[in-house]
């Protein structure tokens, strides 16, 4: 096998599946092109703006697709490349893209809600209450492991002082796009330039930050950028929309896209065959497939932390109701061809069926970069600054917008149901700077205690939290008279597999307070997450799934 069939194989597939079954569950829902949206009817220049569609695509694209795409599907390599591209490709079409799609379309249906404020319409308080805290508990996790491992990437040193040029421009060009972000979003609220002048300057406004950002790399170690990453996630998480957040998101487009297109001209250009088994066994390293091939591969098939993208912030940018398959269904397709290009990347530099040595980060873009140099010509050091900064980017573009939803997830949580007044706790924590500081000082503290102790959670919570979504907005499409049988399936298998690995991570933890191996800040920390997610998860399926299957009458609440 050799990867251009495995890469051309897989991007007409999820054309194809974006054209008829995407196209086939917005005929089977319904829009309205000429609907007033959210963000019309609500635009207050915050967190409700009107966006062009690109705009929105560039904002949900580079939210989503955080490390897990290259991640997840390099590490699920260790099963044979065809399990993790099978799930990639089945997941990426029915899960994940249609988790995307149906959590944007229900938002929009009903004002820009989030999923969490849209669970009390239809399964109750009590329900919403419950969700909005384990997606606040969720986003502490999500923050402290991507700030961490950002952090480190950014860290212009090795353990005996030497500078690294790639990792200290990346940190550079990072600092350029947060200045230069505010600058475009202001010159594109007050000029209002045309889609294409807008496409012309931010590609020209990329590419002077890129080379000023390599042209004057700044050497900080990891702790200090740490404190940088929280500050901007501060400014992020509170700034409008408009100002700094949407132009970063079309910004760091560019580079990920590239990114994208420069692996996958490498691998049609240069065919590269395929030296890793298509399946190796059920069990590896003592790692059983089921469950964890289906948590392994998140992001790159289906993430529940998407949803609160596409119902927490892109809802309330839409600006036509036609936009909403592009961005919704369409962004996770595109995430799902990077998922696809790392294993295939990845497979190719194996040697006699092994994976080399480094992390999943440093596989992928020292792969892709050899394939900057070999195709086009770009001196070695400044491919591995550009694909240093490609690779950041993925994690900083989806952690700016866990910080907002974090706030948002924690400030829905204390809002009373509707016809309440508000007491003194809940005017405190419905504060969005108080609601920020508060969600950033925790993620902080479990930042230090470095992103090995959380990750092992991560994985599970999130597909955990898809398989919640799902079955919310199964229960909304049954609320509204619409046809929702397609989601009982995805929602069925995300719980079974998500339930059995927090399970197997509970019953490890155990077995190293048995061996005398335990420490709080490690395992005491992963126990306390689990037991309580576990905890959460099966009192939100306790409320809903009587709604889902009860014989109640169907109301219609939404548009």
């Amino acid at each position: 096998m050799n990867g251009l069939t495995i890469m051309v194989g897989a991007m007409v597939i999820f054309f194809l599946g974006y054209r008829f079954y995407g196209r086939w569950l917005e005929k089977t829902w319904g829009i309205d092109p000429a609907a007033l949206t959210p963000a019309q009817r609500f635009n207050d220049g915050n967190d409700f703006s009107p966006q062009n569609r690109w705009s929105v695509f560039a904002h949900q694209f580079t939210s989503i697709t955080g490390a897990g795409p290259v991640t997840g599907p390099i590490i699920a390599a260790m099963f044979g490349w065809l399990p993790a591209l099978l799930w990639m490709i089945v997941g990426g079409i029915f899960f994940g893209a249609v988790q995307d799609f149906t959590a944007l379309y229900a938002s929009v249906k009903n004002n820009g809600r989030s999923i969490g404020m849209l669970i009390e319409d239809y399964i109750g308080a009590l329900g919403r209450r419950l969700f909005l805290l384990f997606c606040w508990l969720f986003t502490l996790l999500v923050i402290a492991a991507f700030c961490d491992m950002v952090a480190n990437t950014f860290n212009g040193f090795t353990k005996d002082g030497a500078e690294i040029l790639p990792n200290a421009a990346a940190g550079s060009i990072s600092l350029i796009y947060m200045a230069g972000a505010i600058l475009f979003g202001l010159y594109l609220k007050y000029m209002r330039p045309s889609a294409g002048v807008q496409l012309a300057v931010g590609i020209v406004l990329m590419v002077v930050m890129v080379w000023l950002g390599i042209a004057n790399p700044i050497y900080l170690d990891g702790v200090t950028w740490r404190y940088v990453i929280f500050a901007y996630l501060f400014a992020a998480a509170v700034m409008p929309m408009w100002l700094l957040k949407n132009p970063r998101d079309y910004l760091s487009m560019f580079l990920l896209i590239g990114m994208i297109a420069a692996g996958v001209i490498g691998v049609i250009v240069i065919n590269p065959s395929i030296e890793l088994p298509a399946f190796v066994g059920f069990e590896v390293k003592n790692q059983p497939l089921f469950p964890i091939l289906f948590v392994t591969i998140a992001c790159g098939a289906v993430s529940g932390f998407h949803s609160l993208v596409s119902s927490g912030t892109s809802s309330k940018m839409i600006s036509n109701e036609a936009d909403m398959r592009p961005v919704g269904y369409g962004s996770m397709l595109v995430e799902c061809v990077l998922g696809v290009l790392s294993l295939v990347v990845v497979a190719a530099a194996s040697t006699g069926g092994v994976l080399p040595s480094g992390t999943p980060f440093q596989l992928f873009s020292t792969s892709v970069a050899s394939f900057l140099t070999t195709i086009f010509g770009v001196p070695q050091d400044i491919a591995a600054c550009i694909l240093t900064m490609c690779v950041s980017a993925l994690a900083l573009t989806s952690v700016d917008a866990v910080a907002r939803i974090g706030r948002m997830s924690l400030q829905e949580l204390f809002t009373p149901s509707e016809g309440k007044e508000k007491n003194a706790v809940q005017v405190l924590f419905t504060n969005p700077y108080f609601a920020t500081v508060l969600t950033l000082v925790l993620a902080y503290l479990l930042c230090l205690a470095g992103y090995m102790s959380i990750w092992p959670l991560f994985g599970s919570a999130n597909q955990l939290l898809s398989a919640l979504v799902l079955t919310s907005l199964a229960v909304f499409l049954k609320s509204t008279g619409r046809n929702g049988a397609m989601l009982y399936v995805p929602m069925t298998i995300m719980f079974v597999v998500t339930m059995t690995a927090l399970g197997m991570s509970v019953w490890g933890i155990f077995g190293t307070i048995a061996d005398g191996t335990f420490t709080f800040m490690v395992q005491g920390l992963q126990l306390i997450l689990a037991i309580a997610l576990m905890i959460l998860a099966l009192l939100v399926v306790w409320h809903a799934v009587p709604k889902l299957f009860g014989r109640e009458e169907k109301t219609v609440k939404a548009a």
